[in-house]
């Protein structure tokens, strides 16, 4: 039983070749990461961190002019139950929202379904919310970061894998993108890298994307109902491989 959704950690294949129930808890950190990813928005148009680095710092910062979220295009990466709560929040604040995900049809009103490279190449915001698999491993590299405009913003709270983070690096030092937002990266436990993290065009935050007790509790709380359901002989709803799952029978009366 994995109190998470990413199960890459857990052999799932060998799992159900020796009849072992996988199960993993579903996504109750949407609204938490859903609302970092608006702060993260707000704070790269706005230059909140840098002004409140030089405040901490006894300097008095440059008042400068920011990026409005209203008329701005925001582009998400990735339509999945995060990907939908950012695009309806988007639509919410006036902005043009782009969609890119071969997996997903994009039907809502307000939204525009475009290819990656479209998306890379209007968006005033980058939100990479893609699920990370070997097929997207390093999915934000030198190419993609190319085709993102100046003014540019990238925010990634998805998982580190999906940045190649010296891409990203040499993005920024050569002010081929404006900024970035980084709660993942490729750190220990999936923590933003000390050597982005330090950049002062960089707004890093420890993986705390759904560290709120709303959505700890979510998923501790459906962990213990699927060990109800898995001692009652029944595959909870986060079963993985039910199928596979033989020595679950040893449990059934």
């Amino acid at each position: 039983m994995r109190c998470a959704v990413d199960i890459r950690n857990v052999a799932v294949p060998a799992a159900g070749a020796n009849g072992v129930l996988v199960t993993q808890a579903s996504a109750g950190f949407v609204p938490a990461v859903s609302e970092l990813i608006l702060g993260f928005l707000v704070d790269l148009g706005r230059g909140v961190t840098l002004a409140a680095t030089a405040y901490h710092g006894g300097t008095q910062p440059t008042a400068a002019r920011g990026v409005q979220l209203r008329g701005a295009a925001l582009g998400i990466i990735g339509y999945g139950a995060i990907g939908r709560a950012v695009a309806d929040l988007g639509v919410a604040l006036g902005m043009t929202v782009l969609v890119s995900d071969p997996q997903a049809e994009v039907t809502k009103p307000g939204l525009a379904q475009v290819t990656q490279d479209q998306l890379l190449a209007r968006a005033d915001f980058v939100v990479c919310l893609a699920v990370a698999t070997e097929a997207t491993e390093n999915l934000m590299n030198d190419a993609a970061f190319a085709r993102m405009k100046p003014s540019a913003y990238f925010i990634n709270v998805s998982r580190g894998n999906l940045v190649d983070e010296a891409a990203l690096e040499r993005a920024l030092a050569e002010r081929r993108i404006a900024g970035a937002a980084l709660d993942v990266g490729r750190a220990a436990d999936q923590m933003p890298s000390l050597h982005l993290a330090r950049r002062p065009d960089v707004i890093a935050t420890p993986h705390i994307g759904g560290l709120t007790p709303q959505a700890i509790a979510h998923q501790a709380l459906e962990t213990v109902a699927q060990a109800g359901e898995i001692v009652a002989g029944r595959a909870p709803v986060g079963a993985v491989n039910t199928a596979q799952a033989t020595r679950l029978a040893r449990l059934r009366g």
